[in-house]
C-alpha cells in the first residue's frame, strides 16, 4: 500500500490546489491506488493538482502512466497538473523516458504552487 499525504491550498483568487505527496515506490503495486487517489481529487476536490515526488525513491512505467493519466484528467477538466521535488533516484526515469518534457516539473513545492496560482489566474 502507498501512503499519500494530501494538502489543500487556496490561491489568492479563491481556487483550490491539491498537493499530493506519495511516499515510497510508485510502481506496479502502488500505481493503481495512486491513480484512483488522483482521480478522486480531480473529480471531487479540485482540478488543479501538484504532485510532490520528494518522497518517491523509485518510479517505473506504471507509476509514470498513473501520472500521465492524472495530467490528462486534470486537462480534461480544464485544470492544471504539475510535479515538483522529484527525488534524485527517480529523476533519471523522467529523463530517460523524456517524461521531463511532458510534465511541468518544478524544483520545489513553493515554485509549483506559485506557477499554479499564475496559470489559474490567466
Amino acid at each position: 500500500m502507498i501512503h499519500i499525504e494530501q494538502k489543500t491550498y487556496t490561491t489568492q483568487d479563491g481556487n483550490t490546489v491539491i498537493v499530493l505527496t506519495p511516499t515510497g515506490r510508485l510502481d506496479i503495486t502502488t500505481a493503481w491506488p495512486f491513480r484512483l487517489k488522483l482521480q478522486e481529487c480531480i473529480s471531487k476536490l479540485s482540478r488543479h493538482i501538484v504532485v510532490n515526488l520528494g518522497q518517491v525513491n523509485f518510479i517505473d512505467s506504471s507509476g509514470l502512466t498513473s501520472l500521465v493519466a492524472g495530467m490528462r484528467d486534470a486537462q480534461k477538466n480544464k485544470g492544471s497538473f504539475c510535479i515538483c521535488s522529484v527525488h534524485p533516484d527517480a529523476k533519471l526515469v523522467f529523463e530517460v523516458t523524456m517524461m521531463d518534457t511532458v510534465f511541468e516539473i518544478f524544483e520545489t513545492e513553493e515554485e509549483a504552487l506559485e506557477s499554479e496560482s499564475r496559470s489559474i489566474a490567466s
